[in-house]
This record gives structure tokens, sequence and C-alpha cells, in this order.
């Protein structure tokens, strides 16, 4: 039974709900749900710990030792919470004891031992000899922090350590469908023995206290991770109040492959960036586009090497691909499918529910690839969240950037090549917040990630991440001789 953390207390509600393993429709753990008085408990938490607390108030170096322990307290449990997280979102184990445990510790790292020089106050020169000034940088408050179901662990830290490292105190809503692993950070967290009410972390659906969180006057940032739906409610939420938010939304991410790209590596990096995470991705690289040189080549290798990807539970370390998050998710992706083929794409592979008994109960589908894709389909312009990936051609460079940039997102893009020089020029004109070449998905503590148009504002990690949980202050001194600035003197008399 997993409780609600609030005010540094593990507390029960009246309701409760039952966590499902997607892979097999079984129960995993039951979690309290948090009501509206709950949401307001935990709000009033945290802005009486920053407001009253020690917490924004510690040196740099008693504030790094905390996030230095709760880095060590992930580790210390990373295959609980490796195997908590597969069972929960059902993506393969490996993904989660390689890539999200690991990530989650490295970022409080990070942020840890950098803070301290990111907020660093930084002195402004000018032109007028008689005053000098100051930048400073503070934290803003209290943070709701508003996680979403594909990573639920990783992007938690990512906007906890961010949070917390820049002085805030914070309240963490994990998805209703993955709460489990944000749940056993706020253990970790109180081991630790942070001040209560710096971190508070309820569980509870959106329609049920998204509100309460966001339009709440106690609340001086939203930061959220989730679909452009929820997001423009959430903006609709904060706007009485114009709070500070940092928005990273839906994508529709162009992945293009240049002639002179290494295939094989160009092949392998494009599955991993439309099929990990069961396409479940922001970032997802959903539209594929490659020069006509080599199309027939790139299509066929993908589409053979698409069909062999081993499905299963990811409990199973052969698994390649788990189930969806939920029926209802893997109900949203098959229609998306089948409304593209009645336009007129061609399925060259998958895009079913398994035939095979031992999926029965789970959420699986087998990954899909779709060719003769044009811009004026709805496949061409909604984010599925699903493995479901696109391939069309292009001829010159002039037509790729064209039809990458005919989208409504720009979160992120995938070029392909190995001329250095081609794929910076191209990088320039692709209109997208994080751009990889010859690989997919590097996300770096030190490099800032968020995207454009309607893939949200703002950005996370590196500096100017960092600096988004703070609030920017200019402190002017006069130096006038004798201390007698000009304004002493305009009503003078």
């Amino acid at each position: 039974m997993y409780r609600l953390y609030i005010n540094g207390e593990f507390k029960d509600s009246s309701e409760k709900e039952r966590i499902i393993n997607p892979a097999t429709g079984e129960v995993v753990a039951e979690v309290a749900v948090a009501s509206v008085r709950d949401a307001a408990a935990a709000i009033q938490a945290a802005r009486n710990a920053f407001d009253k607390g020690p917490w924004a108030k510690l040196s740099f170096d008693e504030r790094k030792a905390f996030l230095l322990k709760i880095a060590q307290g992930i580790l210390d449990k990373a295959g609980e919470l490796a195997k908590l997280e597969t069972l929960n979102n059902g993506k393969p184990i490996k993904e989660s004891t390689f890539m999200d445990i690991p990530s989650a510790a490295k970022t409080f790292e990070h942020f840890a031992n950098n803070f301290a020089g990111y907020l660093q106050s930084e002195r402004i020169d000018l032109s007028d000899s008689n005053a000098e000034s100051k930048i400073l940088r503070e934290p803003l408050g209290v943070a709701v922090l508003i996680v979403p179901w594909n990573y639920p662990l990783l992007i938690s830290c990512w906007k906890l350590a961010q949070a917390l490292a820049a002085g805030n105190t914070v309240v963490l809503k994990p998805s209703s469908l993955t709460p489990l692993t944000a749940l056993e950070l706020a253990k970790i967290i109180h081991e630790v023995g942070l001040s209560y009410g710096v971190v508070n972390i309820i569980n509870g659906s959106g329609t049920r206290i998204g509100e309460a969180l966001c339009a709440d006057k106690r609340v001086d940032l939203v930061s959220f991770t989730g679909s452009n739906e929820v997001g423009k409610q959430i903006i609709g939420y904060c706007a009485k109040y114009a709070k500070k938010l940092i928005m990273e939304l839906g994508g529709k991410s162009a992945n293009i492959v240049l002639k002179d790209a290494d295939l094989e590596a160009a092949v392998n990096g494009s599955l991993c960036s439309i099929f990990l995470n069961q396409g479940q991705m922001c970032t997802a690289m959903s539209r594929i586009f490659v020069e006509d040189a080599i199309y027939d080549r790139f299509a066929s290798e993908f589409v053979s090497k698409a069909k062999k990807i081993k499905l299963g539970p990811g409990m199973d370390y052969e698994t390649q691909m788990g189930p969806l998050i939920s029926k209802e998710q893997r109900d949203k992706v098959i229609g998306f499918i089948e409304k593209a083929k009645k336009e007129g794409t061609k399925l060259l592979c998958g895009g079913k529910i398994p035939e095979d008994p031992q999926f029965k109960n789970g959420f699986f589908l087998e990954p899909a690839v779709l060719t003769d894709v044009t811009p004026d389909m709805g496949i061409f312009k909604e984010e599925v969240f699903g493995p479901v990936a696109c391939i069309s051609r292009f001829v010159n460079l002039e037509e790729a950037i064209e039809l990458a940039n005919n989208s409504d997102f720009a979160l992120a893009a995938c070029i392909w090549t190995q001329n250095k020089t081609t794929a910076e020029n191209l990088g320039k004109k692709i209109n997208a917040g994080t751009i990889w070449v010859n690989t997919y998905g590097m996300f770096y503590n030190e490099v800032p990630y968020g995207g454009f148009k309607q893939s949200g504002f703002g950005k996370e990690l590196g500096r100017e991440g960092f600096w988004e949980y703070t609030r920017l202050k200019s402190l002017v001194i006069d130096k006038s001789k004798d201390a007698k600035p000009l304004v002493n003197y305009w009503y003078g008399f």
C-alpha cells in the first residue's frame, strides 16, 4: 500500500486505486488517491517550508549534501526501482535498469555539483559610472511539478533536482497511471532527512486535483510535461495569477536520412527512435524522411528489422518492446492506423494485436510501419504516441526541410549524414528545439532541452533549464559623489 507524502509524513486517504501491470493486467499495488483537500494541504506545507523553513536559507554546501544523498539513495535502490518501473509502466527491464534509473541519479548528482555556479551573481558594467549593478538569481518559491506516465521516475528527477537545487519547495504529482516509483522516491527523500514540507508527493488524476494544484495562489511555478490538451488546460488554470510556466508538450518529430548516411546506423537508430519505450515518447521520430537514392534499401531493411522486434513482458530480459500503457492508449493508436489506411497509406507490417495467447491479458501491439504518407493526412500531423513509423521519400534538401517543418510541433529531430557541415547547415534550418546528428535520444544534464510552437516553451536541464526554476533580480547601487544622486534634487527645494 502506497500512501501520500505531505509535510514529512506518509498519509492515508479515503480513496484507493489499484495499479495495473500493462503486460499482464494484474494488480501491482494499491495507492492512496489525493483529494482536493490533500492537494491544498501539500501546497500549504510547501508554502510554509519556503516562507518559514530553512531550505532556501541553507548554504550551498548543505543543499548539495542533501541532493547527493538523494542520488545515492536512488542508486542504493536501483534494482528495486527498475523492477517497479517496469511492472508499472511496461517498458523492458533493460531500459529501466540501464537507462532510466541511473539517469535519474545522475541528474541529482549533476545539479548538486553545479547549481552553486549557476546561482552566482553577475556584475553588469554600466555606461553610467555613477552606478553599479548586479544580477541575482533566487528561488521562485513553491513549484508544482506534474509528470507523465512514459518516464515516471526520470522526469520526476529532472524536475525535482532542478527545483530543489534552486532552493524551491515542491509538490510533485506523478501520473495516476504510474505513481509507484515517485512514491518510492518519497521514501528515499524522507530517509535523507529534508525538513518537513520541502518535498510533497501526491497521487491523483489531473481531472481530480489538477486545477486545485495549478490555480492556487500559493503556487509560484508549474512545470508540466504531458499532452497538448492538458497543457492548454493548465495554462488556463494559471492565467488568473500569471504564474511562471514550464511546458514540455507533444511532438511529431522528423528523422531525416541523407543518401551519404551510414545505412546500418541510420536504420538501427531510426528503429530505436520510434520503437523505444513502445513509441510512447514525445521525441519519437514518427516521421522518417529518406532521400530518394537510398529509399528502397532503407525501407526494406527497416521493415525487415521491425518485424523481428521481440514483444514480451518487460520483466523478461529478452524483451525488446513491451506493452502500451493501457487498453485505452492501444485503442487510440489502432484508431490512428485504421484512419491512415483509409486515407491511402500502406501498412507494410504490424499495427495489430498479437495473436499469441501469452499476450492476451496485456496491452501489446505489433510495431507498425506505414508508407505513402502525405502532409494532408492525419497520421502526418497528429501525435500518435505509440509504435507507428511513417516512412516518406524526398528528392533534395529543400524538400526535406519543407517536410520536416510542416508541423505544428517543434520538439526534436534527427539527421543522418556523414558530412558534418551538411548536418550543421541543415540543423540550422530545422524548426526543433533539439536536433540529434547520427544518434537519437542522447540527453545530457549539461544541455537544455525543450521545444517550440505546440511543443511548448521553457527548458529543462542545463544551465538554462535550471534558470527556469529561478527568478531574476536586478540590484542597482548608486555611486554618485557624496552619495547624492541627481534624483535627490529633482523635487528638492
